[in-house]
């Protein structure tokens, strides 16, 4: 997909040092992808400590030091 952004130089030249990228265009789909990565993590945290099968801190360090 093409897109056409007015991105200040000062932020993009940021953004290829932040992310050592070689071109502009590459530091843009880093920072996206670094971005979506980070939401989909923060969309998880909303399932912790849902699930009942998983063990408690206490029976997973009883089992660490059975073995």
């Amino acid at each position: 997909m093409k897109l056409t952004v007015d991105i200040p130089a000062d932020e993009l030249e940021d953004a290829v040092r932040f992310t050592k990228a070689k071109t502009g265009g590459e530091a843009i789909l880093l920072a996206v992808a670094d971005f979506n990565r980070r939401r989909r993590m923060a969309e998880l945290t909303r399932y912790a400590g849902t699930c009942r099968n998983l063990m408690t801190p206490e029976e997973l360090q009883a089992a660490r030091t059975r073995s």
